[in-house]
């Protein structure tokens, strides 16, 4: 099973998400932003949290012009998976390959702390460690973390059971609590939580450790 990180300039969650894959089973290669092509074989794209190139114009927005997004956006074309945590949920949505985007917390506040989430499906390679309902801490960190989309978006991410977690105290405003979403074929998840920091007990807790041996089950019955 290989898995890929991508690495932006002001990424600070690249390796993080690196261990909790390699934890998990994964060989992980970290990719940089300027390259054009994905390393062979790749089964999973990790978009990490941080600052990609400051923040500037808007969170994501410059990272998703980069070579590195044209291969990503190639990728989950092809029905490959992928995996946006925080400011790689913001590329992720600034791409298009999710809906929706990151506005400033409701509070105008930096949130950093774990919060309860609730598991609204388990019905994703992503979320099938858990049972829908359960609910997990995991911790955040952002400012622009507030989700929002259409009513028509909202109603077909309903609907399609595409949203993955809600949060249980809406820490920044998100719409219908909602703290990630699922692609339509439901291989790429975007999520503003931090799953990779809840991956190892020395870090405070291990509730994220299920995504990521789902994740090497599935692809290792592929």
């Amino acid at each position: 099973m290989k898995a890929a990180v991508l690495v932006f300039p002001g990424s600070n969650c690249d390796r993080d998400l690196a261990v909790a894959f390699e934890q998990a089973g994964f060989d992980v290669s970290m990719v940089w932003h300027k390259d054009s092509v994905l390393p062979e074989g790749v089964d999973i794209v990790g978009v990490p949290g941080g600052f990609s190139y400051g923040d500037y114009l808007r969170c994501g927005a410059i990272a998703a012009q980069s070579p590195i997004c044209q291969a990503l956006a190639e990728h989950t074309n092809r029905g490959g998976y992928a995996l946006g945590v925080c400011n790689g949920f913001q590329v992720l949505a600034e791409t298009g390959i999710l809906p929706g985007a990151l506005l400033r917390n409701a509070g105008l506040k930096y949130i950093c702390k774990t919060v309860d989430l609730k598991v609204a499906t388990s019905d994703s390679v992503f979320t099938q460690g858990y049972n829908a309902g359960d609910v997990i801490g995991i911790p955040i960190a952002h400012h622009d973390g507030n989700y929002f989309a259409d009513d028509a978006t909202i109603a077909a991410l309903h609907d399609q059971d595409r949203v993955a977690f809600t949060y249980g105290d809406n820490p920044n405003g998100s719409r219908d609590d909602i703290a990630g979403i699922l692609s339509d074929n439901r291989r790429v998840l975007g999520m503003m939580p931090h799953p990779e920091r809840a991956a190892d007990e020395g870090h405070g807790g291990t509730d994220g450790t299920a995504m990521f041996r789902a994740l090497a089950g599935m692809l290792a019955e592929a």
